[in-house]
């Protein structure tokens, strides 16, 4: 159980740092490396992902043999549980990614210290900043230009925007509930609530999806909500998030029921609390589609059968 709790609370606090460190104005990704004589950096064929977001992505242009690493998160798809692990953000392995020899490693804007030492080891990076929805796709274009995979990564962000545009589509029109967009809060208690405000990308997919962010007027990707806070926003639907193994099966309605002490909140009150699981929300990368398809299936099941 101490495992299961440890892995939750490393999921959602990799989850409210990344959001944390996203500025508000968008300065995607950055790349330094060797060029080719045509001055296109050089096809990198060892690369190391610290980002599950940018591993997916790879994977997605069919880049993925190329991935000789990853980080301590990356669980998809299935390849990379057979890759080394070297670390997170909060931990990254200098000394192991070294002696992996890379000519790419992919590494958070924010992990200057990380940076710097690959830089001074003459080592390629590509720089990873994530703050809205629109980012996943021209990052995936970005990272095939950088890995030489670019028509593969075109077609991959193409589908994944014809396919979002295809879910906005089907609840176009609908009645738009009041949706609270819970990602974090402590196990078996309504303390530490953290949901997602009205921007960023969980922010945005849950527009596509139908739902009307009752924090759309908060300009922040994270919100802190206290009971009254949750009280006064009056949610029609709560939508509470949960990733990889965080939470059992068994346990999902020992979760939901722990909403019930706020009986005067309309989603409690009309039974309209959901626990989504699965990596695909705090992951922004290909899965979006599906995570934008459970929050649309969650709020308007009828368009869905």
């Amino acid at each position: 159980m101490g495992g299961r709790l440890g892995m939750r609370s490393a999921l959602v606090l990799g989850l409210a740092l990344l959001i944390a460190s996203a500025c508000r104005q968008s300065e995607a990704v950055r790349s330094t490396g060797p060029a080719t004589a045509s001055g296109a950096p050089e096809r990198p064929q060892r690369i190391v992902s610290l980002i599950p977001a940018t591993t997916e992505m790879l994977f997605a242009m069919d880049a993925g043999e190329r991935v000789i690493a990853v980080s301590n998160y990356d669980h998809f798809p299935p390849e990379v549980e057979k890759l080394p692990r070297v670390g997170g953000l909060l931990d990254p392995s200098v000394e192991k990614i070294l002696a992996l020899q890379p000519d790419l490693v992919i590494v958070y804007d924010t992990q200057s210290d990380l940076k710097q030492e690959l830089e001074r080891a003459g080592i390629p990076i590509f720089s990873y900043k994530h703050q809205d929805l629109t980012d996943i796709t021209s990052t995936l274009r970005a990272l095939g230009d950088r890995t030489g995979s670019g028509p593969a990564a075109e077609e991959a962000a193409s589908g994944i925007e014809r396919a979002l545009a295809g879910i906005r589509a089907q609840v176009n029109g609908r009645p738009r509930p009041r949706t609270l967009l819970v990602f974090g809060r402590e196990p078996g208690a309504l303390r530490n609530v953290l949901a997602s405000g009205g921007y960023g990308f969980l922010h945005d997919v849950l527009e596509i999806a139908g739902g009307a962010d009752v924090l759309s007027d908060v300009k922040r990707q994270s919100v802190q909500m206290s009971a009254e806070m949750i009280l006064t926003r009056a949610p029609d639907v709560i939508v509470e998030l949960h990733y990889g193994a965080s939470l059992p099966i068994e346990r999902l309605d020992a979760e939901r029921q722990g909403w019930s002490a706020l009986p005067a909140v309309p989603a409690v009150r009309n039974q309209q609390v959901h626990l989504l699981v699965g990596d695909e929300f705090v992951v922004p990368g290909p899965r979006i589609v599906r995570a934008a398809e459970r929050l649309a299936r969650t709020l308007h099941s009828d368009r869905f059968r």
